[in-house]
């Protein structure tokens, strides 16, 4: 568990601070994360990493010289929101472009997504490279699904050290997806993770029994063994990645032994010394290896073993310096930066208002009313929530709700009309709640914004728009269809029977009771399901007879909002 702390909610910011006061000679603060304090020659390609906390040295720990520029820190494993990356990315802009690199994970892909459309709208070349090491978390066949664990390190490295000297963005691209085509993944567990504040871990290992395939962000193994020794356990591992080796994977390795937290150096060396006893055996020979803790996961009793197969080109980039807080390398000549290389970006950009018409307000002041309604809802809610979620997940759908409702119902101001107020509301929670659901909901807020701000709408006709705008929303944002075990599974029917009920000629109250309690009872029938998508999916069976929390927390919105909507009177009797 984490013992040293102030307040929970603050433990990142506070960590982060903390972690710049530190190191204020290699890196410095911007809203979102850090950059480099020495920054790389203009014209440079700045590598900006990121993703949730709880991983150090990932990812603070790997800006500096011949590694990243910058790297974006969102909250507890949970994905940094798109005005985080935006921020840290154009703050870490030398005029070379910026490689956005991170593990494979739907909010992760979904924000940074939103940033890189953002700085290319400005003229900045942005592109992403996805870390997709872990073998434990899709068959070959499906390598793009597969997520990024230990083995961003070596992406990381290979990137940082192409931008170092001076590569273009096309090739510093190149050889960041070669290096991710070449790297390979696969880690044990003994023991879970404890949130910062929390009591309980995520989820525990049986007595005597070790979990293989674990994930970073509190995810269980996919499958419990025996606990047994080094030797053996190298074994399986290694067998296992040598079974996954890309192909032309040539006869030179880079192995890293990562420790996810609780499992020290020690122990490491031992394990690391059996890896390369199974390695030489095979007639590979083990080039430059890193043993200790690289990207870890909080207080996770874990390790894992990564492959990174070499060639010509990569060998040079792996073998190069590097200066960072947490990994340095050879020898590195840092000079000192000047006033003008520092970029401040504001936090929010200036929007032009528009004027908004005295129905869009009235009807901005009653969404509030509704918005206070989802926000006691899900604070009543929200440790249902996240116990759901840690079945299969990293337990935060409770929390990252919170936030995400919390910062969007403090930021709206019914002045602003209808539709502005949504989408303000809607980029704060996005901004706050990070995550997939941070970015859905946001998302969500802005398009049922769009559909309601018409004059005079007809809330019968108005309100089943909204809800398909909703549904659109997340479908192409997320990619996710009926049966993946995600939030469309409720969204779907709750936007297909408002629309029926309403065209049938109910009320708005009772449409809107029917099409909760359709949405309810998909969430529900979200147990039997396997999880399509997502962290979830590695662990499907684990999955399997409990909802999903995504598709839970929008029913019981859904519930709320009907119930709240019979105790006020319909636009009809207010008018």
């Amino acid at each position: 568990m984490t013992r040293i702390a102030n307040d929970a909610a603050d433990f990142v910011p506070q960590a982060l601070a903390g972690f710049v006061a530190a190191h204020g000679d290699l890196v410095r603060a911007v809203d979102g994360g850090v950059v480099r304090a020495t920054p790389a020659p203009r014209g440079s390609v700045a590598v900006v990493v990121g993703g949730g906390s709880g991983h150090y040295p990932a990812f603070a720990g790997v800006v500096g010289a011949g590694m990243a520029a910058g790297a974006v820190c969102g909250n507890i494993f949970t994905s940094p929101s798109a005005g985080q990356a935006y921020r840290v990315a154009k703050a870490a802009h030398r005029g070379g472009g910026v490689l956005f690199s991170f593990g494979n994970y739907a909010g992760d892909v979904l924000h940074f997504g939103e940033a890189q459309d953002r700085l290319r709208e400005e003229g900045i070349d942005a592109r992403t490279v996805l870390c997709t090491d872990d073998i434990a978390s899709a068959p070959i066949d499906e390598i793009d699904k597969r997520r990024g664990i230990a083995g961003d390190f070596t992406v990381f490295k290979i990137a940082g050290a192409a931008a170092e000297r001076g590569d273009s963005i096309d090739e510093v691209e190149r050889l960041a997806r070669r290096a991710n085509h070449r790297t390979r993944t696969l880690g044990v567990a003994f023991g879970g993770c404890t949130f910062p504040g929390a009591h309980e871990p995520l989820f525990t290992v049986p007595e005597g029994m070790m979990s293989i395939g674990l994930g970073i962000h509190g995810e269980p193994g996919i499958r419990d063994v025996p606990r047994t020794s080094s030797a053996e356990l190298a074994q399986t591992l290694v067998d296992a990645l040598l079974g996954d080796a890309p192909e032309n994977r040539g006869d030179r390795v880079a192995v890293i032994v990562n420790g996810l937290g609780t499992v020290k150096y020690e122990e490491l060396f031992v394990l690391f010394g059996d890896v390369a006893a199974r390695l030489e055996g095979a007639g590979i020979t083990v080039v430059q290896p890193e043993v200790g803790e690289l990207v870890t996961s909080l207080d996770m009793a874990g390790a894992s073993v990564t492959l990174f197969w070499l060639d010509d080109e990569l060998e040079p980039l792996w073998a190069a310096p590097a200066y960072t807080p947490a990994y340095r390398k050879g020898m590195v000549q840092i000079a000192a930066a000047s006033d003008a290389d520092v970029v401040e970006v504001d936090e929010v950009a200036a929007v032009d208002a528009v004027e908004a018409s005295e129905w869009s307000q009235n009807a901005a002041a009653v969404a509030l009313t509704y918005l206070d309604v989802v926000r006691a809802t899900i604070h009543e809610h929200e440790t249902e929530l996240g116990r759901i979620d840690a079945i299969a997940g990293d337990g935060d759908h409770g929390v990252g709700m919170r936030n995400g409702v919390d910062a969007a119902t403090d930021a709206a101001d019914p002045a602003a009309g209808l539709s502005a107020m949504l989408t303000t509301a809607g980029d704060a929670w996005s901004e706050k709640a990070g995550g997939t659901s941070g970015a859905l909901w946001g998302a969500m807020l802005r398009a049922i914004g769009r559909a309601l701000d018409h004059d005079d709408a007809d809330l019968r006709r108005a309100a089943p728009e909204a809800a398909r705008a909703a549904l659109d929303a997340v479908a192409s944002r997320g990619g996710a269809h009926v049966g993946d075990k995600t939030m469309v599974d409720a969204l779907d029917p709750f936007a297909r029977t408002l629309a029926a009920r309403l065209d049938a000629g109910d009320d708005v109250g009772d449409a809107l009771h029917a099409a909760a309690q359709a949405a309810t009872d998909a969430a529900a029938s979200t147990s039997a399901l396997r999880p399509a998508l997502g962290r979830a999916r590695p662990l499907a069976e684990k999955s399997l007879g409990h909802p999903d929390a995504g598709a839970t927390s929008l029913a019981l919105i859904a519930t709320a909002i009907a119930e709240a909507s019979t105790s006020r009177p319909t636009r009809e009797e207010e008018r």
